[in-house]
């Protein structure tokens, strides 16, 4: 008897061991994935870099590192030179006009960074986020002062981080397809890089299954709420989504394929594409985007997560359908409220975001998290409807806005 409790008690010391070193294994690995995920923002988001401008030096920097990081994983080069695929745009002096590809010493250098990872299948996943940023705000700034550098710490070295990490992940298992990892440049000037790799590719096109787009996904908030756009380009995307999500994430889906990231240059040539976002915020092209203000917990969330998918997608037949471009039906609107609205709400209404000091919601006494639910004689039920309200005003005009604050419904007069 003595010897069978001394086994049973071995038994299960042994068990808990065996969970204790599981759980400490699981632990550091997360916590390695967030030190690395930090280590490639502080470099891509430091002041060094002066905000990775399009065809700077310091852009240059960047293509060096991301090439150096795909090397180190074992990618092989898949651009036209090396990892590299460069181009140069020149912008037309008539603001309604597409920049063009120019040759000789003309125009702007774009660098994108094209890695293999070579796997037994021919088909490809090609997972993706831009590289560049505003540099010190000469153009697509929001910010009003002095000239400043853009960091752009989730917009966009948090995707290309993520980027980073699932380049590593991935060379340890096995699929059955081969994976195209691509850091774009012109992302911020008019998808130029994305739109000239869909356009020239370096691989064969009509191999790839799916493109990803990682783009602002650096603040995973308290409620884990994530965006994911593009789910309507594929009837496979939701179950993909949805069966891959071990992490409780809260998804919101958007089926269009058409937005403004790099992922429209690939919906454009009919393949399934996904972008996911972890919203908007106050910082949104202004210096304020630094690295301390990111979630790097969240990223390493957000990185096993696209594992999951990867592999998904690996095990699945994905046909490609087309979408309807709400852009198409966005109203025209002469005037603003003055807030960043919460692009991850899902509920009835507009939820406020952020409130601009000393503008048109500020003086009326809004305040963030307020929901928008009626604006004059128009019912505000989501995104669409609350522009739709707005552009029935003229400037000058007044109206009432009715928010629910809390449990509690309140009345404010407006003048735009």
């Amino acid at each position: 008897m003595k010897s069978v409790l001394s086994n049973n008690i071995y038994l299960k010391s042994l068990i808990v061991l065996l969970t204790l070193s599981v759980g400490c294994n699981s632990t550091t690995e997360q916590i390695n994935l967030d030190e690395q995920l930090k280590t490639h923002v502080a470099f891509l988001a430091s002041d060094k870099l002066e905000g990775r401008g399009t065809g700077t030096a310091a852009e240059d920097s960047v293509v060096a590192y991301v090439s150096s990081q795909f090397q180190k994983y074992g990618l092989q080069p898949a651009g036209t030179e090396g990892y590299l695929q460069s181009f140069r745009v020149k912008e037309s002096a008539n603001p309604h006009e597409q920049a063009k590809i120019v040759n000789g010493s003309e125009g702007v250098k774009v660098t994108n960074v094209v890695g293999l990872l070579d796997n037994p299948g021919d088909s490809l996943i090609i997972i993706g986020a831009h590289h560049d940023h505003l540099g010190l705000g000469q153009f697509g700034t929001l910010h009003t002062g002095d000239s400043a550098i853009h960091n752009g710490a989730d917009d966009n070295a948090s995707g290309v981080a993520i980027v980073i990490e699932l380049a590593s992940l991935l060379s340890q298992k096995e699929l059955q397809h081969d994976v195209l990892f691509i850091t774009f440049s012109g992302e911020e000037r008019g998808l130029w890089g994305s739109n000239h790799f869909s356009k020239n590719p370096t691989i064969d096109l009509s191999k790839v299954k799916a493109m990803i787009n990682l783009d602002m996904v650096g603040r995973l908030n308290e409620n884990k709420d994530l965006v994911v756009h593009g789910t309507g380009t594929s009837p496979s995307w939701p179950d993909i989504i949805n069966n891959s999500n071990t992490f409780e994430l809260k998804v919101v889906m958007k089926p269009s394929g058409v937005g403004p990231s790099d992922h429209t240059s690939f919906y454009l040539q009919d393949i399934p594409v996904l972008h996911l976002f972890t919203g908007q915020h106050e910082d949104y092209h202004k210096p304020g985007d630094d690295l301390e203000k990111l979630n790097y917990e969240g990223m390493a969330t957000l990185t096993k997560y696209l594992e999951n998918i990867t592999r998904r997608i690996d095990n699945t037949n994905i046909h490609f359908t087309k979408t309807k471009d709400e852009s198409e039906d966005t109203p025209r609107f002469k005037v603003t409220l003055d807030v960043m609205p919460d692009y991850l709400y899902d509920g009835t209404g507009m939820r406020i975001d952020g409130v601009s000091e000393g503008k048109t919601a500020y003086k009326a006494g809004l305040e963030k998290g307020d929901i928008v639910v009626t604006m004059g004689d128009s019912t505000v039920t989501d995104m669409m409807s609350y522009m739709r309200a707005l552009s029935a005003f003229d400037e000058g005009d007044t109206t009432t806005v009715e928010v629910l604050r809390g449990d509690t419904l309140k009345m404010f007069k407006i003048q735009f």
